[in-house]
C-alpha cells in the first residue's frame, strides 16, 4: 500500500461509465481497491458514499491518502472531512441562517474584506414550511384562511428571505404551500446519484449526499441518499465550502425478516425500531438496514423509518440502492436518463444491493421478524416510550396518578365534559407519516367506515391534516376519501409541519377554559415524530405518536382512558357499539385504493411551477444589494455575534468563579432549552414584544421570531415544563440568583450575573440536547453568558451546535453524576487552565468552591471531539473562524 503523499488514490481511480447515452466520469471504488486499498469490499454501503467523498476531494491537505485508508480500515475515530453535496434548510432554521450570512457580510465589510466572499459554495435549497399554524380547522374555509393569515403574519421573513434569494447565487428558496421539506426532498430534489461538471468538461457522477438544518433531513436516506441533520452553524460552514468535521463512524446492522403483518402500519415499524435502537444505545453511530425482509419494504416505508433517526439517537438510519430505489425514482417522475445513471453508477460502484449481495460487515447488529410488529403508540413525552395499543389506556392511568400526587384517579365522564385524558387535539401531519401512502389511504379508508357506522369525533377534539405535499391530496380527491376525512373534521389545513413542531394553533375557548379551570390532564394524537414535553401545545400534558388510521381511532373515542384494543370507539347510528375492529381497513383493501388512486403524473403535476410560488409571493416587496439594509423589525435584526470582531482570535477567555444558571435532568430537549411554540404575554419575550407595540395576537411563535435574538435570549429555558432543581417546586424558565433567594425568570438572573461580569455554566444528566438540530439552543445559552455545559452525555447536533458557538460541552467521567456533585447554586465552579486552549477529548479540570469554604476538585472529558473542533473553539466559534480565513483571502481552503 502506498504510504501518503507517495501515492494518492484519487488521481489513480478516476473511471469513466455509460448510461442513458451519456459518459461520465466518477471515482471508482473497485479500482481504488485494486490500487490497495483494503476493506473497501466489506464496508457498509453508507460507508462507501463517505469512501468515495474522500476520493473525490483528495488533496493532500484537508483530505489525505490516509484518510480513506482510515475509513476503509474502520478506524472509528479518526477525524475526516466530509464535503455534502448540497444543504438543505427549513424557514425556522434558514432564516437564522440568512441572518447569520447577512451578518457576516457586514462584518467583513469592517473588516476590510468583499462582503460578496461570504456567498454558498454548496447548493442550497431553502423549504418554507414550519411557518404555517393551524389558526383554523375543522371548516371548508380553513386551508384558505390559514394560508392568507401565514402571508400576512410572516411577511417580514418571507421578504428578508426574497432578498437572500437575490442576493446570494447558489441559493434557492421553495416557497410556502409547497410541502414540507423532507418529503419535497424524497420526491423532488434528490438524485441518489448527483452529477456536476468535471474539471475538463465531462459530467462527474458521485453518490447524492447532504445535510439539513433539521434533524429529519435523515428521511433522505431512505432513498439511498446519505445525509443528515447538522446544527445551523455547521451547515452555514458548509454552505461556505468548510467540509464537516466528523469522526470515522461505528456502523450499526440492522437486520430484517419477513414482513408487516395485518394490521401493522409503517408507523407501529418505527416505533419499534425507535425502541430497540435506543435501547441498544446508537447515538453518534450511522444505522444500515439489511436483510431480506427489505423485499417486502416499499420506499415510503423504509423513508418513514429513516425520517426517525434523530428519535433512535442515530446520526442517519441509511437504505442501500436497490430494486426498490429505482422503482420509486421513476414512480416519482426522475427522468429516464438519471434513474438508468442510478443503477449503472450503483452496479459500477459496488453500491447496489441484489438478492445474491453479500451482507456487509457491522461493527454490531440487530434483529428484527418484521411479523412481529404489534400496533402502538408511543408517549406521553418521548418518541421511544413505545407502548402497546392495547396497554395505552392503563399507561394514561398510572400518568394521571402521578400527576395527581398518587391519588386515585377520578372515574370517566360521560360524552360532553373535557376532562382528564380528553383527547383535545387529533393531528394528522409531519413528513414521517404523511410521506406514506399506505398509512393516509389507510386513515381515509378508516375515516369512510367510520362514517358508514354512523361514527362522529367527539365534540371537544381539534382535528386536522397537514400533508407532507400537494400529492397527497391529488390521490386522496382521486379516491375520494377526502370527502369522508372532511366529515369527519379531518379537512385540509395547509401543507406543512403544524402540530408536530408546535404550531397547533388555539384550542376552542370552552376547551382552554375547561383545562385551566380544572386543572385537566388533556391529550394530543398525532402522527408525528416529537412528542416532548411542551412542545404539541403548552396546554397539553401527554402527547402520544400513532399511525394516522389511529389518530383518526382517538379522535372517534375522544379520550386515551378509552382502550381501542378492547373498548367501543362510540355507539353507531343504530346504538350499537362499534369497535376499532369494526373499522380498521385490511391490508387489501388499502393495497387495492392505494393501486386506484396513485399515478406518476400526479408527482409532476404537484411540483409544476410550485417552485415559483404564488403572485402574493412572487408580490412581496424586498430591498436589493449585497449587504442587508437591516430595519426596525421585530422579526429580523442585526446579531452580535461579530460586533467588534478582529482579525486575530484574542484567545479563549478564562472561566474562574462561574455560577451554575440552571441544573437539569435526563433527556432535556432542544424544546426545553429554546422552545418553538407560542410566546406567552407575561414571560421576558412576550414583554419585549408588547413594549414594541406587538399586540399579543400578533406575538406568532419563537419559531417564526429566530432571526430576532432579542427574542430568542429571553425565550431560552423558557419551556412551560423546564424543571430546573435550582428552583426546586417550579416548573417553567425559574432560577435563583447564587442559589438562594425567591426564585426569578432564568433570563432576568442571567442579566444580574452578566452585569456583575460572572461567566455561567449549565449542569444536566443523561440525552441533554436530544431532539431537533436547533441552533438556538446553543446560541441562546452563549448570548446570556453561559460558557460551559457539564452534563452525563450529549445527543449528537446539540453537542456540534455548542462547540459551533463556542460553549465548551463538558461530560462527567467514570459514571460520575450531577446527583455526587450536591450543587445548589451557591457554589462557584472554575476551570483553571482553559485559556491555555483545550484539546479534543482532554481532561478538564473543575474546581468547585463552597459556600462554606470547602473546595473540591474534579475531572471532566473535553467533548471537543476533532481537531477543527478545537480551532473553531479558539476562534469563538465556527462562523469567527470562517469569517476570519475568508477576510484574509477569501480562499475557502486557506488556514488562518
Amino acid at each position: 500500500m502506498p504510504r501518503a503523499g507517495e501515492g494518492e488514490y484519487g488521481p489513480r481511480v478516476r473511471r469513466t461509465l455509460a448510461a442513458g447515452g451519456r459518459k461520465y466520469d466518477y471515482f471508482s471504488l473497485p479500482a481504488a481497491a485494486e490500487a490497495g486499498l483494503d476493506g473497501v469490499d466489506r464496508l457498509p454501503y453508507a460507508l462507501k458514499a463517505l469512501l468515495e467523498n474522500l476520493l473525490r476531494h483528495e488533496d493532500g491537505a484537508s483530505v489525505r491518502a490516509e484518510d480513506a485508508e482510515a475509513l476503509a480500515a474502520r478506524r472509528a475515530g479518526r477525524e475526516i472531512a466530509f464535503r455534502p453535496a448540497r444543504v438543505l434548510m427549513q424557514d425556522f432554521t434558514g432564516v437564522p441562517a440568512v441572518v447569520d450570512l447577512a451578518a457576516m457580510r457586514d462584518a467583513m465589510t469592517a473588516l476590510g474584506g468583499d462582503p460578496a466572499r461570504i456567498a454558498p459554495q454548496t447548493p442550497v435549497d431553502l423549504v418554507i414550511d414550519h411557518s404555517l399554524q393551524v389558526d383554523r380547522a375543522g371548516s371548508a374555509g380553513a386551508f384558505a384562511e390559514n394560508v392568507r393569515i401565514e402571508m400576512a403574519r410572516n411577511r417580514e421573513r418571507y421578504a428578508f428571505l426574497r432578498w437572500g434569494q437575490k442576493a446570494f447565487a447558489n441559493f434557492r428558496v421553495v416557497p410556502p404551500g409547497t410541502g414540507i421539506c423532507h418529503q419535497v426532498n424524497l420526491e423532488r430534489l434528490a438524485r441518489t446519484v448527483w452529477t456536476a461538471g468535471g474539471p475538463d468538461g465531462r459530467a462527474l457522477a458521485y453518490p447524492d449526499t447532504l445535510v439539513g438544518t433539521d434533524s429529519h433531513t435523515t428521511m433522505v436516506n431512505g432513498l439511498a441518499v446519505l445525509g443528515w441533520g447538522a446544527g445551523g452553524i455547521e451547515a452555514e460552514a458548509a454552505m461556505l465550502g468548510q467540509p464537516i468535521s466528523m469522526l470515522v463512524p461505528e456502523v450499526v446492522g440492522f437486520r430484517l425478516s419477513g414482513s408487516l403483518a395485518a394490521g401493522a402500519t409503517a408507523t407501529d415499524l418505527v416505533l419499534t425500531v425507535t425502541d430497540m435502537l435506543r435501547a441498544r444505545g446508537v447515538v453518534g453511530k450511522f444505522v444500515e438496514f439489511c436483510g431480506p425482509g427489505l423485499d417486502s419494504l416499499p420506499l415510503t416505508d423504509r423513508a418513514t423509518i429513516a425520517n426517525m433517526a434523530p428519535e433512535y439517537g442515530a446520526t442517519c438510519g441509511f437504505f442501500p440502492i436497490d430494486a426498490e430505489t429505482l422503482r420509486y425514482l421513476r414512480f416519482t417522475g426522475r427522468a429516464p436518463e438519471q434513474c438508468a445513471l442510478v443503477e449503472a453508477y450503483a452496479r459500477a460502484q459496488g453500491m447496489w444491493r441484489g438478492p445474491d449481495s453479500p451482507e456487509p460487515e457491522f461493527d454490531d447488529t440487530l434483529a428484527l421478524d418484521l411479523g412481529s410488529v404489534a400496533p402502538c403508540i408511543a408517549g406521553p413525552k418521548r418518541p421511544q416510550d413505545r407502548i402497546a395499543l392495547g396497554a395505552a389506556r392503563d399507561g394514561f392511568e398510572k400518568l394521571l396518578a402521578e400527576t395527581d400526587g398518587g391519588k386515585p384517579a377520578p372515574p370517566r365522564p360521560a360524552d360532553g365534559r373535557v376532562a382528564d385524558g380528553a383527547v383535545v387535539i387529533a393531528a394528522i401531519t409531519s413528513c414521517t407519516n404523511t410521506s406514506n401512502p399506505s398509512v393516509m389511504i389507510g386513515a381515509g379508508l378508516l375515516a369512510r367506515k367510520a362514517r358508514a357506522k354512523g361514527l362522529s369525533v367527539k365534540p371537544w377534539v381539534k382535528t386536522s391534516l397537514a400533508p407532507g405535499s400537494k400529492v397527497v391530496t391529488r390521490y386522496l380527491a382521486k379516491s375520494g376519501l377526502d370527502r369522508d376525512l372532511d366529515a369527519l373534521g379531518f379537512g385540509l389545513v395547509g401543507y406543512g409541519c403544524t402540530t408536530c413542531i408546535g404550531n397547533s394553533g388555539p384550542l376552542a375557548e370552552e376547551v382552554e377554559s375547561a383545562i385551566a379551570e380544572g386543572g385537566l390532564t388533556v391529550a394530543a394524537v398525532l402522527s408525528g415524530n416529537r412528542n416532548f414535553e411542551g412542545r404539541i401545545h403548552q396546554r397539553v400534558r401527554a402527547n402520544y405518536l400513532a399511525s394516522p388510521p389511529l389518530v383518526v381511532a382517538y379522535a372517534l373515542a375522544g379520550s386515551m382512558r378509552v382502550d381501542l384494543a378492547t373498548e367501543p370507539l362510540g355507539a353507531g347510528s343504530g346504538g350499537e357499539k362499534v369497535y376499532l375492529r369494526d373499522v380498521w381497513p385490511s391490508a387489501r383493501e388499502v393495497a387495492d385504493a392505494a393501486r386506484e388512486a396513485l399515478a406518476p403524473e400526479m408527482f409532476a403535476a404537484a411540483y409544476d411551477g410550485a417552485f415559483d410560488g404564488d403572485a402574493e409571493w412572487r408580490a412581496i416587496e424586498t430591498a436589493a444589494g449585497d449587504t442587508y439594509d437591516w430595519p426596525d423589525s421585530t422579526y429580523v435584526r442585526n446579531p452580535p455575534y461579530f460586533a467588534g470582531m478582529a482579525a486575530e482570535p484574542a484567545g479563549i477567555a478564562p472561566v474562574e468563579g462561574a455560577r451554575v444558571l440552571a441544573m437539569l435532568g435526563d433527556s432535556v430537549t432542544t424544546d426545553h432549552i429554546s422552545p418553538a411554540g407560542g410566546i406567552a404575554r407575561d414571560g421576558p419575550a412576550g414583554e419585549y414584544l408588547a413594549a414594541r407595540g406587538v399586540a399579543p395576537a400578533d406575538f406568532n411563535s419563537y419559531g417564526a421570531r429566530r432571526g430576532n435574538h432579542e427574542v430568542m435570549m429571553r425565550g431560552t429555558f423558557a419551556n412551560v415544563r423546564l424543571r430546573n432543581e435550582l428552583a426546586p417546586g417550579t416548573e417553567g424558565g425559574w432560577t435563583r440568583v447564587d442559589g438562594a433567594g425567591d426564585p426569578v425568570r432564568i433570563y432576568d438572573a442571567a442579566r444580574t450575573y452578566a452585569e456583575r461580569g460572572t461567566p455561567l455554566v449549565v449542569v444536566a444528566g443523561r440525552e441533554y440536547g436530544a431532539g431537533s438540530s436547533r441552533d438556538w439552543a446553543a446560541k441562546g445559552p452563549m448570548l446570556l453568558g453561559v460558557r460551559a455545559a457539564i452534563v452525563e452525555s450529549f445527543e449528537r447536533i446539540h453537542r456540534s451546535n455548542l462547540v459551533g458557538m463556542g460553549v465548551l460541552p463538558l461530560q462527567f467521567m467514570d459514571g460520575a453524576t450531577r446527583r455526587d456533585l450536591a450543587l445548589d447554586g451557591t457554589e462557584t465552579l472554575s476551570l483553571p487552565g482553559l485559556e491555555r486552549g483545550v484539546a479534543p477529548g482532554a481532561e478538564i479540570a473543575c474546581r468547585i468552591e463552597r459556600a462554606d469554604g470547602r473546595v473540591d476538585e474534579i475531572a471532566l472529558r473535553c467533548r471537543i471531539d476533532t481537531d477543527d473542533e478545537a480551532r473553531y473553539f479558539a476562534h469563538g466559534g465556527i462562523l469567527p473562524y470562517m469569517l476570519r480565513r475568508l477576510a484574509a483571502d477569501g480562499a475557502p481552503g486557506a488556514e488562518s
